[in-house]
C-alpha cells in the first residue's frame, strides 16, 4: 500500500462532501469521516460517508454495538420512514424484553 502523499491529502481537503445528518454539503476539512462498521481505522477498500461537525458534536459518542445491524434490519435507508420506524422500535423492543427474562 502506498502512503499518502502531501499532494494526496490536500487533494482530500478540496473535495466536498455531504453530510448524513443534517444533508448540507461541506469541504472535507470541516467534516468527519462516518464508518457504518465503527473501525475508521481499518481503510481497505472502504468508502465512508461523512458527518459536518456540528453533527458530529451532537452525535452521541457511546458504544453502539449492534446498531448499525439492527438499521440494516428495519430497513434504514431502503422504507420508507413509518415503516422503518415501527420495524426499528419493534427489533429494539425485542432486544428489551429479551434483556429482562430471567434464566
Amino acid at each position: 500500500m502506498t502512503a499518502p502523499t502531501a499532494t494526496s491529502w490536500r487533494r482530500d481537503s478540496d473535495q466536498q462532501v455531504t453530510c448524513i445528518a443534517c444533508g448540507e454539503t461541506v469541504d472535507r476539512d470541516a467534516a468527519r469521516e462516518y464508518d457504518k462498521q465503527g473501525d475508521r481505522w481499518n481503510r481497505d477498500d472502504k468508502e465512508f460517508e461523512y458527518l459536518c461537525k456540528p453533527c458530529h458534536r451532537a452525535c452521541c459518542h457511546q458504544n453502539r454495538n449492534g446498531l448499525e445491524e439492527t438499521l440494516i434490519a428495519a430497513g434504514a435507508g431502503r422504507t420508507d420512514r413509518q415503516t422503518f420506524l415501527r420495524q426499528f422500535c419493534e427489533l429494539t423492543a425485542d432486544d428489551t424484553d429479551q434483556s429482562r427474562k430471567v434464566p
